[in-house]
C-alpha cells in the first residue's frame, strides 16, 4: 500500500522542514521538502510529521492490571489491550513495559502480578492484537531475597531490551529524605506508622538492603552484558552512586535526583533519563531535581513517560516553547531512546526507516494528536 502526506512540518533529525513524505507498506520510501504530494495524498495542513515516539520506561501497565492497591485486573490480556490503547493514543508507537522484578514497598502484589504481566503481553502479542510495538523493561529491585530467582527465570525473555538497577532502601536515591517517603507511604497506602514502628522497618529495610544489594547487582551486570542488553541505574544522588553504576557498565543514568548527579553521568558519557511528568508538573512531586533544571544546563537526553503515558508528548512541546530547538525536544522521545536501545529501524523520519509517524496540530499551546500510522498502517 501506498500512502503520500503532505504539506507537513517534517521534525527531521536536525531540523523542521515544510514537506512531504512517501510510504510504501510498512517502509518511508521518501522524505521531501517542498509542497510535493500530488494525487491521492493526504494533506496535513501545516500540522506537525513527527516520528512516533519511543517510551522506554513506562509503570503504566501495572496500573491496568492492579489498578486499586488491593485490586487485581482477572483478565490480564484485556489489561494489556486497555494499556496498549492508552500509550497509541499518546503518540507511543514503540513501548517498553517496565515491571517491577521484586519488590520494596507493595507487600508482594508487584511480584505477583509479573507472571501474569509477561503472560498476557505475550498471548497479545502473538495473537496479533496490539497496536504498538511491545518489549520489556526489568526494573530490579536489588534489596528484595526473591530478586535473583525471578531473574534467572526471565532474563532470557526475547522480547527484554533494557534492565534497570533500582535500590528502593528508605534513606538514599529517591527516598533519601525520609520525612517524605513517611509521608507517601501514608498517602499511597494508608500506612501509618508510629515512632518505634518506623524505627524498626527502617532498621529491616536497611538490613535487607546490606544482605541482598552487592550479590544482586554483581549478578544483573553480568547477565546483562553476557546478553548484549543496555542497564540503567536509578536515582543516582551522588558522584557515589554514579561511579559505582559506571563501573558496573551501566550506560544510563536513569531518573538522577541531583544535578551533581546529573553532571558527573554526562561527564562520564552516560544519558540523563527524566520522567516527562516532571516537565509537565514543573517539577519532581518526590522533591527531587526539576527535569526542566536538566535541560536548561543541557543536561537532559532522554524523556520517558513514567507512570502518564500522555505526558511524553507534552512535554517535548513544553521544553520546545522553554527555547529547546523542536528537533531536539522531539529526539528526546524518538531517536535518542531508539539508538541506546538499539532500534536502527526507527525514531526518526528518514527513508528506509520504519513509518512510525503522528500527526500533531497545536491547540491553544497544547499539542494534539491527529493521525497515528505504525509500520505505515494508520490507526487514526
Amino acid at each position: 500500500m501506498s500512502q503520500t502526506l503532505s504539506n507537513a512540518r517534517i521534525v527531521l533529525a536536525d531540523r523542521t522542514m515544510n514537506g512531504s513524505v512517501r510510504i510504501e507498506g510498512s517502509t518511508i520510501t521518501a522524505v521531501e521538502e517542498g509542497a510535493g504530494g500530488t494525487g491521492e495524498a493526504l494533506d496535513f495542513e501545516g500540522d506537525y510529521l513527527l516520528p512516533g515516539i519511543i517510551d522506554l520506561h513506562t509503570d503504566n501497565i501495572e496500573h491496568h492490571l492492579n489498578p486499586r492497591p488491593a485490586v487485581r485486573w482477572p483478565a490480564p490480556v484485556a489489561a494489556v489491550l486497555a494499556h496498549d490503547w492508552q500509550v497509541l493514543g499518546a503518540g507511543i508507537t514503540t513501548v517498553l513495559d517496565s515491571l517491577s522484578m521484586g519488590d520494596y514497598d507493595s507487600q508482594g502484589a508487584r511480584t505477583a502480578m509479573l507472571e501474569a504481566a509477561i503472560g498476557a503481553v505475550n498471548q497479545a502479542k502473538a495473537a496479533g492484537v496490539l497496536k504498538a510495538d511491545h518489549y520489556f523493561h526489568f526494573r530490579c529491585e536489588l534489596s528484595d531475597a526473591g530478586l535473583l530467582d525471578l531473574a534467572k527465570r526471565h532474563m532470557d525473555n526475547p522480547d527484554l531490551r533494557l534492565v534497570s538497577m533500582m535500590d528502593h532502601t528508605p534513606g538514599q536515591g529517591q527516598w533519601h529524605n525520609l520525612d517524605i517517603y513517611r509521608a507517601y507511604r501514608r498517602k499511597k497506602n494508608g500506612v501509618v506508622w508510629s515512632d518505634a514502628e518506623w524505627d524498626v522497618y527502617i532498621a529491616g529495610r536497611q538490613q535487607s538492603q546490606a544482605l541482598h544489594v552487592g550479590p544482586a547487582r554483581l549478578w544483573i551486570a553480568e547477565a546483562a552484558k553476557a546478553r548484549g542488553l543496555p542497564m540503567a541505574s536509578h536515582d543516582d544522588t551522588t558522584l557515589g552512586d554514579v561511579d559505582r553504576a559506571h563501573a558496573d557498565g551501566i550506560a544510563i543514568s536513569e531518573f538522577p535526583t541531583t544535578l551533581e548527579a546529573a553532571r558527573y553521568a554526562r561527564q562520564l558519557g552516560m544519558q540523563n533519563v527524566m520522567g516527562a511528568p516532571n516537565i509537565v508538573l514543573g517539577g519532581s512531586h518526590s522533591g527531587n531535581v526539576s527535569a526542566a533544571a536538566l535541560a536548561d544546563e543541557g543536561l537532559l537526553d532522554i524523556l520517558t513517560s513514567d507512570y502518564v503515558p500522555a505526558s511524553m508528548l507534552q512535554a517535548a512541546f513544553i521544553l520546545a516553547q522553554r527555547g529547546v530547538a523542536m528537533h531536539d525536544a522531539v529526539a528526546m522521545v524518538s531517536s535518542r531512546p531508539a539508538a541506546v536501545l538499539g532500534f536502527a529501524d526507527r525514531g526518526r523520519v528518514e527513508t528506509g526507516l520504519r513509518a512510525d509517524l503522528l500527526r500533531v496540530r497545536v491547540v491553544d499551546g497544547l499539542p494534539v494528536i491527529s493521525g497515528i500510522w505504525v509500520a505505515g498502517r494508520k490507526f487514526m
